[in-house]
């Protein structure tokens, strides 16, 4: 590469050309180089040439109107070059229609009315937000953290889950293949090291670290600033995200115990098309961490790879007790801690779990599939966006539905979206009678629900999407919940009847537990709905009810 990364600014109006040029120098000039085309055809003659000199392109603002060459048109033409970079269309107040017809065609990711002054208010957050973006998902360099380990090794598949979805940078490096992994064993010195090796940018090596040690040695933030808080919350998927951004920024000293990553289940989502202001859709991966950061900007601490054990009352504090031993006190509790996927029950499965067998899928893994053929069980959302994510690499991806039917538990737009995709092919009325294979994956047989019969698909991956269950054994002997293990709040403690006792003479708060003061919300809690913006929304709503609990401490 020759230098910044670039911005492409392209408008045939010479005085419009000339302000995107002036505004994006005097609030880009220092990171980014500003190149400006009169045009369609002199632009991607332009991005050609960068293409050709190997730099790097990080944004398109792009006129729609220009003739000869719509926006929209050049957008299609330059997209190959600069999959990655950031696309976003000025329009005029009548053409609204030509950028939804763009962020369906070229994946537009945000449109502009024009004119956008002042620009501090109308142009420099939009393309901040977007730049952050493409810097986050830039490939990770070279002199970063590299894991030496085995593909079908489950041990290495959890080390880079882990870092993944912690989104930290790392290169992968197979002791099989890589010859870069071997010499840097050798140069470690140990013979017979207990894989996978983590040799991080300081020189230092980890074998086969866990968690809480990883953690610690990637910078994450591992312990508490105080031994007491307004709120603690365990859990860090959207809920408690959620919470933390409004207790936070509401004044309230916040901490949230997260086990393994921000985000929960929904992080590891590939995209979430109706999560509402994402016209384009945005991965689980880029919401947490647009959700994380915001919330430690607004003071909220996140710890990371900290797991809490225990919960108990000591009016009028809740004590938790955490993995290490030691403990954290707070006036009011917010359990957040979501669901765990529901596994397989069956004994092939069990033993090639990590080795081709997984429960949920990240991007990461995905890339590893290249050329491969993968199957994906289950029918509701969360299998359709891994199908789809799956197919971008995968040579063929067969999606297993024990169902009639794939509309019965998906969304109308997956739908649409796996019809119109070749790779993948849906089987209904079907399940995993056995999973083969010596150290790894290497095929899946099928039963027809219906006829009992047998087939195979050669598979080296299988992802599974079956379901969940509430994770609610940190409480489940201290607050009431029903049958599934779902925590009861709000008028249900009082219908759930004996043994529940509500020890005070007023209500429940709508998310309040059986005990007062120790709240939950998102899909730990009986009666969620299971979407991220419900999970946000209780979540959010959760500090009023703390709020008012707390004026009565």
């Amino acid at each position: 590469m020759t230098g910044k990364p670039v911005l492409v600014a392209v408008d045939d109006d010479p005085q419009v050309l000339a302000a995107i040029r002036k505004d994006l120098r005097d609030q880009y000039a220092k990171d980014f180089r500003i190149v400006a085309a009169g045009g369609g055809a002199d632009a991607l003659d332009a991005v050609q040439e960068l293409h050709r000199r190997g730099d790097e392109v990080a944004l398109f603002l792009v006129d729609e109107r220009m003739p000869g060459m719509t926006g929209t048109a050049f957008l299609l033409a330059a997209g190959p070059h600069y999959p990655e970079a950031k696309k976003v269309l000025l329009t005029a107040y009548a053409d609204t229609d030509a950028a939804i017809r763009s962020i369906n065609e070229v994946g537009l990711d945000h449109y502009l009315l024009k004119p956008w002054q002042p620009p501090e208010d109308q142009l420099y957050p939009v393309l901040e937000d977007l730049l952050d973006d493409w810097w986050a998902g830039r490939p990770a360099p070279f002199d970063g953290i590299r894991v030496v380990g085995a593909r079908w090794s489950p041990a290495s598949h959890e080390i880079k889950d882990f870092l993944t979805r912690n989104q930290v940078a790392y290169r992968f490096l197979d002791v099989e293949r890589d010859a870069e992994a071997a010499s840097l064993l050798a140069a470690r010195g140990d013979a017979d090291p207990l894989l996978p090796v983590l040799f991080l940018p300081d020189g230092e090596a980890l074998s086969r670290p866990d968690p809480l040690t990883l953690a610690r040695h990637i910078g994450l933030h591992v312990q508490a600033e105080a031994p007491f808080y307004d709120l603690v919350i365990v859990g860090a998927g959207p809920a408690g995200l959620a919470a933390a951004v409004y207790g936070a920024s509401e004044g309230l000293r916040v901490a949230v115990i997260e086990r393994q990553a921000t985000g929960g289940q929904a992080g590891t989502s590939s995209r979430i098309e109706n999560y509402l202001g994402f016209p384009k859709g945005i991965s689980g991966a880029d919401l947490a961490r647009r959700a994380t950061g915001q919330a430690r900007r607004l003071g909220a601490e996140i710890l990371t790879a900290v797991t809490a054990t225990a919960v108990r009352v000591e009016e009028p504090a809740r004590v938790l007790t955490l993995a290490d031993g030691t403990e954290l006190s707070c006036h009011a509790l917010l359990v957040a801690t979501g669901m765990r996927l529901r596994e397989l029950d069956d004994e092939s499965c069990r033993r090639l779990t990590g080795a081709g067998v997984f429960y949920g899928a990240t991007l990461a893994e995905a890339a590893g599939y290249r050329g491969e053929h993968v199957v994906v069980v289950g029918g509701a959302n969360s299998a359709g966006q891994a199908a789809m994510m799956f197919s971008r690499y995968a040579e063929r991806v067969t999606v297993l539905i024990r169902g009639p039917s794939i509309a019965d538990g998906m969304s109308r737009y997956l739908i649409d979206q796996i019809e119109a995709t070749p790779a993948i092919e849906v089987l209904t009325q079907t399940s995993v009678a056995e999973a083969r294979g010596g150290d790894h994956l290497e095929e899946v047989v099928i039963r027809d629900t219906r006829t009992g019969e047998l087939s195979t698909r050669k598979a080296t991956g299988m992802f599974v999407f079956i379901g969940a269950t509430p994770h609610s054994d940190l409480v489940r002997d201290v607050v009431a919940t029903n049958a599934a293990g779902f925590i009861l709040t709000g008028p249900d403690v009082e219908a759930a009847g004996r043994p529940v006792r509500w020890p005070l003479e007023r209500e429940p708060y709508l998310l309040e537990t059986s005990v007062p003061g120790i709240f939950a919300a998102g899909d730990v809690r009986h009666g969620a709905v299971r979407r991220v913006a419900s999970a946000v929304g209780q979540g959010s709503h959760s500090v009023t009810f703390v709020h008012q609990y707390l004026a009565t401490v």
